[in-house]
C-alpha cells in the first residue's frame, strides 16, 4: 500500500472514531475541531522543519519522521545526492576539458555575446598577452589591430584573418572565429609564421627564377629570328625545327610573363583608381578581333550598365583578357562568346559565356589552381600555361570580388565575376 493511502486511511479512521465518541457523548463538533487543529498543527510543524532543512541546502541527513513526510524527505535527499554526483562528474569533465585545451598548441579564447572574454587557454595568454584578470574584458580593447576589429564586427567568419602577435611582431597568427551556442564564439589562433615564411620564400624563388629566365629567353628568341630570316627554305627539316623552337620559346616567354604577373599580384600594393569598365571591355574586344581576324564575328558584347569601379586597370585588363581568351580558345571557331556587363541587387557582374567543350564538375573547384588543366578529350591540342584562371582569381581577390563558374561538358561554360557595390565609383 502507498504511503499517502495509509495517511488517508489513518485520518479517515481517526474521524470515524471521533464520530463514534462524539455520538455517544454529544461532543462531535468540539472533538472534530480539536482533531482537525491537531492535524493542521502537525503539518505546519513538518512544513517548518522541511523548510529549515531545505534552506540549509539539504546537505545534512534529513530529520527522522514518519508517514508521508518521511517519503518526501527521502526523495528530496535522493535527488540532492544524485545532483551532487552529476555535478561532481560534470566538474571532472570541465577540468579535463580545461586541461586538454590548456595543452593545445593553438590559442583558444571563449567570447561572450558582447565580445567579452569568458575563458582563455595558456597559448592564448602567451601569444595575445592576456592575463587571468582580463576575464570579462572586451577583446577589441586588448587586441587593437584594425584588421581584427573589422573581422570581428563583420560577422563573416568563413576565412581567417592574418595578423601579427600583439606581444611579438615576429610571430604571425591566423585568427579564426567559430560560433556556437547562444551568442558564444570561440576564437582560435594558429601560429603560421613558418608557413608564411615558406610562402614568401616560394614567391621570391619564382620571381627570381622568372626574372633571370627573361634574359636568356630574349637572346634565344633573337637568334632564332635571325636564323629564320637566313633560312632559304631548301631544308624542310631545318625550317620545321626553327618553327618548333620559335613556338616553344614563345610559350616559355608567356609562362615567365604570367609567373611574374602572379608574383606582382601577390606582392604589389593595391591601387585605387576609378576604372571605366565599359570602355575597357570595348578595347579588349577590339584587341582580340585585331589579333585574330576570325574573332570579329564571334564576340557579342552587351553593356547593360555604365558603372565604373575602383581598382587597378592593368590588373582588370589581364583578368578580363584571360577570360575572353580562354572562351575563344576552348570553343569552336564558328561559335559566339557572349560578354555581359550588368548590375544586380548588391553586385556588379561581368559574365563571359561560351559554347565550348565545358569543364567536368569534379574539375571546377581546381581550375583556378596554378598549372592545373582539365583533362578533357580535345579534337585539337590547345596550348597554354595553365596560369590564366589563377591570375583571374588573384585579381578578383584584390578587388574584393568572387569568381563563379557554371559549366557542363559538351555545352559550354559561364564565368562570372561579382564585384561588390561598394566598388562603384561613378
Amino acid at each position: 500500500m502507498e504511503v499517502w493511502q495509509r495517511e488517508f486511511i489513518t485520518a479517515l479512521l481517526l474521524f470515524v472514531a471521533v464520530a463514534i465518541v462524539g455520538g455517544m457523548t454529544g461532543l462531535f463538533m468540539p472533538l472534530a475541531l480539536a482533531v482537525t487543529l491537531g492535524i493542521l498543527v502537525r503539518q505546519l510543524f513538518q512544513i517548518n522543519r522541511f523548510e529549515k532543512w531545505i534552506r540549509a541546502g539539504g546537505r545534512a541527513k534529513y530529520p527522522k519522521t514518519t508517514g508521508i513526510w518521511e517519503e518526501i524527505y527521502y526523495h528530496v535527499y535522493r535527488i540532492k545526492k544524485n545532483e551532487k554526483k552529476r555535478k561532481k562528474k560534470l566538474g571532472k569533465m570541465v577540468d579535463q576539458f580545461r586541461q586538454s585545451t590548456e595543452a593545445l598548441p593553438d590559442a583558444a579564447v571563449v567570447l561572450g555575446a558582447n565580445d567579452e572574454i569568458e575563458w582563455a587557454n595558456k597559448a592564448a595568454r602567451d601569444v595575445f598577452g592576456l592575463q587571468q584578470s582580463d576575464k570579462g574584458q572586451r577583446i577589441p580593447n586588448l587586441i587593437r589591430f584594425p584588421e581584427f576589429i573589422r573581422y570581428l564586427k563583420s560577422g563573416n567568419y568563413n576565412e581567417a584573418v592574418i595578423l601579427p602577435s600583439p606581444v611579438n611582431h615576429r610571430i604571425t597568427l591566423a585568427v579564426r572565429i567559430v560560433t556556437y551556442g547562444a551568442g558564444l564564439r570561440l576564437l582560435l589562433a594558429q601560429d603560421v609564421t613558418e608557413l608564411k615564411k615558406m610562402e614568401r620564400m616560394r614567391k621570391d624563388f619564382v620571381a627570381n627564377v622568372s626574372h633571370e629566365l627573361r634574359t636568356p629567353l630574349t637572346v634565344l628568341k633573337g637568334y632564332l629570328e635571325t636564323l629564320q630570316d637566313m633560312d632559304d627554305g631548301e631544308s624542310p627539316l631545318l625550317t620545321t625545327s626553327f618553327q618548333q623552337m620559335q613556338g616553344q620559346t614563345e610559350r616559355m616567354q608567356h609562362l615567365v610573363d604570367d609567373l611574374l604577373l602572379l608574383t606582382r599580384l601577390e606582392t604589389r600594393q593595391k591601387k585605387t583608381e576609378c576604372v571605366n569598365i565599359p570602355a575597357l571591355l570595348i578595347q579588349i574586344c577590339k584587341e582580340a578581333e585585331t589579333m585574330n581576324g576570325k574573332a570579329s564575328d564571334r564576340i557579342d558584347l552587351t553593356l547593360e550598365t555604365n558603372v565604373h569601379i575602383t581598382g587597378e586597370e592593368q590588373e582588370l585588363r589581364s583578368a578580363f583578357t584571360n577570360l575572353l581568351g580562354n572562351a575563344l580558345k576552348y570553343s569552336p571557331e564558328d561559335s559566339v562568346v557572349k560578354i555581359r556587363w550588368y548590375r544586380i541587387a548588391d553586385d556588379i557582374v561581368l559574365e563571359v559565356e561560351d559554347h565550348g567543350e565545358g569543364i567536368p564538375t569534379a574539375d571546377i573547384p581546381r581550375v583556378t589552381e596554378r598549372f592545373y588543366r582539365s583533362e578533357v578529350k580535345r579534337v585539337k591540342k590547345v596550348g597554354g600555361t595553365g596560369l590564366g584562371l589563377a591570375i583571374v582569381k588573384h585579381v578578383l581577390m584584390r578587388h574584393d570580388a568572387k569568381l563563379n563558374i557554371v559549366s557542363e561538358l559538351g555545352k559550354g561554360s559561364c564565368f562570372s565575376c561579382h564585384f561588390p557595390a561598394k566598388r562603384v565609383c561613378n
